[in-house]
């Protein structure tokens, strides 16, 4: 029932912004505004405009749909890409006086007595949090950023919406299990939980910032962690121009094409170096330094959202892309059916056929012409239809690559990230290889390895007991086993205690609790012994 209002709250909002007809809805399902309840407003603002502020009324995690689908101007209208690029960082902020009683209460002090100076406007607004800028007793510039009243009862709502969304979706259509939208939206709900604890924020700051410590192509701001609370990070103030502004960034005399190229370089970087990547990189992130115009280095803020890449994920996405880059369809089905990526019972030949289908059109043309977000979804997808269960994570990659392919693009329009990813990806499937690399790795497990050695010949021993048909002792103290003996004698007595008390309520009274008594009994000489 709360889903099915929280819909109808939905399609009442949008019916109140007129945006149920621009959706291109069939006509039985344009639902007047009056059935709705609903009273028209801004008629005459584009609907670019309308969108956006329905998007922002209904709350953060629309306005995070709206942040992910503007970095893909190629797929939506100009008006309406335009108007959902403001929600990257020009949502309407809350109040000057709410900001400073949130820190106020954050450090149990006036702001006054905390920073040096405080201002009170803010700088960027966003779905979650705000900036401000401030300065420290000790002279550096940092920003204060914020989180908004009441977000988090918002998000939890609108999380029970898309939890029950994904049950209607995997009981009415079974197509829809190999999705797994239940795990998607708790990967998503968990991402959500990390964000709104911004010292969790920070801390993924830090680990990019050693990542890359003195590099020349991107920095990471650091953090204050004697000013940081859960509801409030101080960093590092950086200086940039936005990503965004290409024009401000071309009248800088800022060499384009290698900036658009850096960018990649980052990110392929991230994911196959490091397997840990800043997963929310759309432009409202993302600053340039001009200082040296040849030599452009980025600047990224905002480490609420990252991915993290396990051994088996990391090994899937190098091995199936190295393999798609060299046309080499018949190992990337062998590689599926390996490791176990989809069904056993899948035909090796009709996942290579699968594959071909999507590799041989792109190849037939420039590869400059080739969007390498949609072949990763394409090579997913088709790796669903065999059973292949995707996780999570590698959503969330994919969702990144498409952000920094859009933003690359729209940077640089001739932006080949197939010249530029694969000498990256061989790179490191060699380093793989390398011996070094593995003894280095045997070395780090060789705790763990001593460990299991040491519990081999009882594991064993234990196998041998259960093939042979004897009783496995599992070595517990004789307190263990007397402790199990008081569990079930107290149980027991608890059984024995209620079926008394309900017997009582009936007639004949002796003869319910001698019932209880033998149904007990019974339960305590069949419960099974352990130890």
């Amino acid at each position: 029932m709360r889903v099915f209002l929280r819909i109808f709250g939905i399609f009442r909002l949008l019916a109140r912004y007129g945006l149920l007809r621009e959706a291109g809805l069939a006509r039985p399902l344009r639902v007047p505004a009056w059935m709705l309840l609903a009273r028209r407003r801004r008629k005459g603002a584009p609907r670019g405009a309308r969108l956006r502020e329905a998007l922002q009324e209904l709350g953060p995690i629309f306005v995070k749909f709206g942040q992910n689908i503007s970095t893909r101007p190629d797929l939506l209208p100009a008006d309406i890409a335009t108007e959902l690029a403001r929600l990257q960082d020009d949502v309407p902020p809350f109040s000057a006086e709410q900001a400073r009683a949130r820190l106020g209460q954050a450090y149990g002090r006036p702001v006054e007595e905390v920073f040096a100076e405080f201002e009170p406007e803010a700088l960027a607004a966003a779905s979650i949090a705000q900036v401000h800028a401030a300065r420290l007793p000790g002279g550096e510039e940092v920003v204060v950023k914020l989180l908004r009243p009441g977000v988090a009862r918002r998000i939890a709502r609108d999380i029970k919406l898309l939890r029950g969304l994904a049950r209607i979706a995997t009981a009415c259509w079974p197509s829809t299990r190999r999705l797994r939208l239940a795990e998607v939206v708790q990967e998503y709900e968990r991402t959500l939980e990390y964000e709104m604890d911004l010292t969790r924020e920070g801390a993924n700051a830090s680990r990019l910032k050693r990542s890359f410590a003195n590099s020349g192509i991107i920095h990471v701001p650091a953090v204050h962690w004697d000013y940081c609370r859960p509801e409030a990070l101080v960093m590092e103030r950086i200086r940039g121009v936005p990503i965004r502004e290409i024009e401000a960034l071309k009248e800088a005399g800022v060499d384009i094409p290698e900036l658009a190229a850096r960018g990649v370089r980052i990110f392929f970087t991230q994911v196959f170096r490091d397997s840990f990547f800043h997963a929310d990189m759309h432009p409202g992130n993302v600053f340039v330094d001009i200082s040296d115009p040849k030599n452009p280095r980025y600047a990224a803020v905002d480490f609420g959202i990252v991915g993290i890449l396990d051994e088996r994920d990391h090994h899937y996405l190098g091995q199936t892309l190295l393999a798609f880059f060299e046309q080499d369809y018949a190992r990337l089905a062998r590689l599926h059916l390996y490791w176990g990526w989809v069904a056993p019972s899948t035909r090796a030949e009709d996942l290579e056929a699968a594959f071909r289908v999507i590799g041989e059109p792109i190849f037939d043309r420039p590869l400059s012409e080739c969007s390498f977000g949609r072949v990763l979804g394409r090579i997913f997808a088709t790796a669903q239809e065999f059973d292949m269960q995707l996780q999570p994570q590698m959503l969330l990659l994919h969702k990144t690559l498409l952000n920094i392919e859009g933003l690359g693009r729209e940077l640089c329009p001739q932006l080949d990230l197939w010249e530029t990813g694969y000498p990256l990806l061989k790179q490191w499937m060699q380093r793989r290889a390398e011996p070094a690399r593995a003894l280095k790795q045997l070395r780090r497990d060789l705790p763990e390895l001593r460990y299991a050695l040491q519990r081999l010949p009882r594991a064993v021993h234990h196998l041998l007991d259960r093939a042979e048909g004897k009783p496995v002792r599992t070595g517990r103290s004789g307190l263990d086993s007397r402790r199990n003996l008081w569990r079930q004698l107290t149980g027991c007595a608890l059984l024995i205690a209620a079926a008394l008390l309900l017997g009582l309520r009936a007639e004949p009274v002796w003869l319910t609790g001698l019932a209880g008594a033998a149904a007990a009994t019974l339960l305590f000489v069949s419960w099974p012994r352990r130890g």
